[in-house]
């Protein structure tokens, strides 16, 4: 790949990974209730995601993905019942406006598993990647090299882009418990859940 399709591929890349969809709805949503830190977890979630659609898209994968959409429909029917039922805890959870109590309910491993099944089960980001990674392979190259270079790029922007999101989660936190609205703060980001699980059922 030579440097002016690079250049063209990273400008690409960071329009898409900056764009509101599902995953950085979630990211902004985590930094709501549990803060940037904690959100890390759903992060390398994912960004595992990401990067096996990446490589599903390299390898071809994704075309078999777009001619059999019944695969699409069963994952997003079972990210939006994990959502919703992470949504309901999320409600039911007590809040602690100090922000000592920020929904430990959550597991480490449930925030990664949330990230993972989120990216791998949007069928907007295989469509994505499906559409861009092609337009910046050069045929008459080795794919894999390419893949390499592409792949890590892809990871730091989309890294950068989910904490960016969620440290704008966590600002609206600081600016709800500083106007004494701390107790809006998970119904706050229950509902949010509860948007995504409608959008993946809807798109």
């Amino acid at each position: 790949m030579d440097t002016p399709a690079l250049l063209a591929f990273v400008f690409s890349y960071v329009l898409i990974a900056l764009s509101p969809g599902l995953c950085m709805t979630l990211s902004m949503t985590l930094g709501i209730s549990i803060g940037v830190r904690r959100t890390l977890w759903m992060m390398a979630g994912e960004l595992a995601g990401v990067m096996v659609v990446a490589i599903a898209s390299f390898a071809g994968v994704t075309a078999l993905m777009l001619n059999y959409p019944g695969i699409f429909t069963w994952a997003r029917l079972a990210a939006a019942a994990y959502l919703t039922w992470t949504a309901v805890k999320t409600w039911r959870a007590a809040t602690d406006i100090a922000g000592t109590n920020r929904a430990a309910s959550l597991t480490e491993q449930q925030l990664v598993v949330q990230g993972f099944v989120t990216a791998t089960s949007n069928p907007k980001g295989w469509i994505f990647l499906a559409a861009l990674l092609p337009a910046f392979v050069d045929p008459d190259r080795a794919v894999m090299p390419q893949a390499l270079l592409m792949l890590p790029i892809m990871a730091v922007i989309e890294f950068a882009s989910l904490l960016l999101y969620a440290a704008g989660g966590r600002t609206l936190r600081e600016l709800l418990v500083r106007r004494g609205l701390g107790h809006w703060l998970h119904r706050l980001s229950a509902a949010m859940m509860f948007g995504i699980a409608a959008w993946l059922v809807l798109s």
